[in-house]
């Protein structure tokens, strides 16, 4: 059996520490709380980055084609639908989904209240996942009548709140032509998506009401809102979508569409960051405490090994082991406080937010399985290299002096 683990386990579970029992607890305690901490960092930054950009491509697609021009208001230049483009970006296993779309400014009115706002307008085509995971009431536009889907409007709570308006109010929306034109709307849905940009902004219609105010042919729409398979390979896709584009066509990501979020998301792993080093930080200083006190408080035994000719490294691997023993169970408390606090708010949502802040109403979660191994072994290697250090003092202990010291 091997010398110093015999030792170490002896010393770690069969006897009875005196002054350094307090220390050894606050040292557990210390690895508890920075490996929790550390777990729980990324598992929100994680799950807060996931879902701010889950709004945002939810909502806007991830790719958008456009006509080539000038223009850079929010109502599109029209085109020709490009069936071959759509076929061809199709076969391609990058993109699971392509979607005609078009918008048009306009100014709501109600309870003589008015706000500016932009009907995007869809066909039956449209993938509605994104929108009905965030209704607060009511449901999307029905295609199944083409007459009644024109008259028909969904709206965020924001625009609601500002306007006063519930489920199946009239409106009335004024689109600013020549000449002025506007149509009457019913309100048959709510939703919520926490983003402010989207929020203020946006209000869903029936695209072909579009076509008919901006005097548009049957075949003509303002873009298309394309789905990738894989947001990590959105570059990628990209490519694909670029090599089948048409002439005077051109695509934007949702990069660009939304480039305040995007630069503004990598800012968050620099917290994660600082959050590490410093957990870190006082996951050392308090197991170095600890070691310390063990080693002082083993002064008499370390005299005595030496006398029987143990040398210094194997009377430091001891307390080196003995270390280990209390940092792994600093980790496994840790764990069970990091993913227990992280299961809980998974199910329940029971933290929330400030939504105009933060884009959601509750912290999110993101687990990743491999972030939790690597921040315990990184944790343990950590901390077992810089015990070497202070584990040196064992070389300092005279036999002599130690053995009368005892």
């Amino acid at each position: 059996m091997n010398f110093a683990s015999f030792i170490a386990g002896r010393i770690s579970f069969k006897s009875k520490r005196t002054f350094s029992k307090l220390i050894v607890r606050i040292a557990i305690a210390g690895i508890t709380l920075g490996l929790g901490v550390m777990i729980l960092s990324l598992a929100i930054i994680r799950g807060f980055k996931n879902e701010i950009r889950e709004k945002v491509r939810g909502f806007d697609g991830d790719i958008k084609v456009i006509k080539y021009d000038l223009n850079g208001s929010y109502e599109n230049t029209p085109f020709i639908k490009a069936d071959t483009f759509v076929k061809q970006v199709k076969r391609s296993k990058a993109i699971t989904h392509v979607m005609p779309f078009a918008t048009k400014p306009g100014i709501i009115k109600a309870h003589n209240e008015i706000e500016g706002v932009v009907l995007k307008g869809v066909d039956n085509t449209y993938r509605w996942d994104f929108l009905k995971a965030n209704m607060v009431a009511g449901t999307v536009i029905n295609f199944a009548d083409t007459a009644e889907s024109k008259r028909q409007i969904m709206i965020s709570q924001t625009t609601a709140n500002r306007l006063k308006l519930k489920l199946g109010d009239a409106l009335m929306m004024y689109f600013v032509q020549q000449p002025l034109r506007r149509r009457p709307f019913k309100v048959v849905g709510i939703f919520d998506t926490s983003v402010e940009e989207i929020d203020k902004t946006y209000v869903i219609g029936d695209i072909s009401l579009i076509k008919r105010l901006n005097n548009w042919n049957a075949d003509e729409i303002g873009g298309y809102e394309l789905r990738v398979a894989d947001f990590d390979q959105l570059d990628q896709a990209a490519k694909v979508v670029d090599n089948s584009l048409p002439p005077r066509l051109k695509y934007t990501t949702v990069f660009e569409n939304f480039p305040l979020i995007f630069e503004w998301l990598p800012l968050l792993d620099v917290n994660a960051r600082v959050m590490l080093v410093l957990m870190l930080i006082v996951a050392v200083i308090n197991m170095i405490s600890a070691l310390l006190i063990m080693i002082l408080e083993r002064t008499a035994m370390i005299g005595i090994l030496k006398a029987m000719g143990a040398s210094n490294w194997n009377i430091q691997k001891v307390f080196l082991y003995n270390a280990s023993y209390l940092i792994g169970l600093g980790l496994i408390f840790g764990n069970l406080f990091g993913l227990g606090l992280s299961w809980i708010q998974f199910k329940t949502h029971v933290f929330k937010l400030d939504a105009t802040s933060y884009y959601m109403t509750f912290v999110p979660i993101q687990t990743n399985w491999m972030d939790v191994v690597l921040l315990n072994i990184g944790t343990m290697v950590i901390c077992l290299v810089v015990l070497i250090i202070p584990s040196m003092l064992v070389s300092k202990i005279s036999p002599v002096k130690a053995i009368q010291y005892k």
